[in-house]
């Protein structure tokens, strides 16, 4: 007999994989959660808050260690979310006309799933930052901790702009805005131009990747050959950029650079964006087949649900078992605390990572209600049922 827990997780496989409608791709579901999941492994492993005279300031070990910069390219996945978000906008918009209902009324129901997660992280850092500084915390460690917590939303904001241009976006071919990245960077590096001028990027960087997205609904980019011209040769490209035009290798912001290739995004970054479009491509297949089998398509499917409050906690979680440690302890502990100037640091960090889990794990039980928004949720998302106006983040 198979004990009670087995038989509960097949129990759960089993009504998941009867409530995925065949019509559903799930290789763009499995592409979102490895987007998510690359932003949070990144974030626990270049988040680097340390205690310092009972002051907490926070660093990365890429200041360190800028010889681990190309394990940045492993993490910043932001392209990738931004690719299948356009595809699974686009397809929910025609959907949506099909049916007569109208942009505005599309637009609102997909801002309304993008930030209603939002409001109990708003609630509970608001508290807890009041809290701190009633406690008599340093104002300087409260302000490190909640810009650690709300640094990431920028995301949330541009993605929102993007979903509501849609339907602009599904006739923009992505190479007018990777012109428009390419001619700001000129401007501000090339022609020694204001340094605002970059700032552009925000909105067209992330344009590329999102119209990427729109030509994939259209069934513009099929093809393993697409896939592999795309992949190497933004590969190429970004590598140019960086050993030949200066641009910097950490696809991440690394405290007291001069350049970050995220903040504003460079055409450095939107190469490597386009590299990883055409890595999205490739696995596509290979996705597909290896997400029909139940147990393998279960936890994807319910990591989607919970995608933005995994998003919206994960710093939390860390911030949580940080500030934990260091009250038990009584002291730094290496990984958490301490400054990360070598390999000993980041071999720490990873064998603090399934204490963060845990912990998100934690966050996400008590909060996906907020994403969900109705205890049957789950099940509607899954089958595809529910009407478009409350669809916002259906694939």
């Amino acid at each position: 007999m198979l004990p009670q827990g087995c038989t509960v997780l097949r129990d759960l496989v089993r009504r998941v994989e009867e409530a995925t409608p065949g019509r559903r791709d799930r290789a763009a579901d499995a592409l979102r959660a490895l987007a998510v999941a690359g932003v949070v492994a990144g974030h626990w492993l270049v988040t680097a808050p340390v205690a310092d005279s009972g002051v907490l300031r926070v660093t990365s070990p890429l200041k360190y260690m800028p010889q681990l910069a190309p394990a940045s390219w492993l993490f910043q996945t932001m392209a990738v979310f931004f690719f299948v978000g356009g595809r699974v906008a686009v397809e929910s918009h025609g959907r949506a006309r099909g049916r007569g209902v109208g942009h505005g009324r599309w637009a609102a129901a997909r801002m309304a799933r993008l930030f209603r997660p939002v409001a109990p992280l708003l609630g509970v850092w608001s508290a807890a930052a009041v809290a701190m500084l009633g406690w008599g915390a340093d104002p300087g460690t409260v302000y490190a901790l909640v810009k650690l917590v709300w640094s990431p939303m920028w995301f949330l904001l541009v993605f929102a702009a993007l979903t509501a241009v849609t339907p602009l976006a599904a006739r923009l071919h992505p190479a007018w805005p990777l012109a428009a990245v390419a001619l700001a960077d000129l401007v501000r590096f090339g022609l020694d131009g204001p340094s605002w001028a970059g700032w552009i990027n925000v909105g067209t960087g992330w344009l590329v990747p999102y119209c990427m997205g729109a030509l994939w609904a259209r069934g513009r980019l099929d093809g393993r050959l697409t896939g592999w011209a795309l992949l190497l040769g933004g590969a190429a490209t970004t590598a140019a950029l960086v050993l030949w035009a200066g641009y910097p290798a950490s696809m991440v912001g690394v405290p007291g650079a001069p350049v970050s290739n995220q903040s504003p995004p460079t055409v450095a970054a939107v190469a490597f964006g386009l590299a990883q479009c055409g890595a999205a491509l490739v696995l596509t297949g290979p996705l597909r087949r290896v997400l029909r089998r139940p147990a393998a398509w279960a936890p994807v499917a319910l990591a989607n649900l919970s995608a933005m409050t995994i998003f919206l906690w994960h710093q939390t979680a860390m911030i949580a078992v940080t500030a934990a440690a260091l009250r038990l302890a009584g002291g730094p502990l290496p990984g958490l605390h301490t400054v990360p100037g070598d390999p000993g640091w980041v071999a720490a960090r990873l064998a603090w990572l399934p204490a963060f889990g845990a912990v998100l794990a934690v966050f996400v039980a008590a909060f996906r209600r907020h994403e969900t928004r109705r205890p049957d949720g789950a099940e509607r998302l899954l089958r595809g049922t529910r009407r478009e106006p409350r669809a916002g983040g259906s694939a």
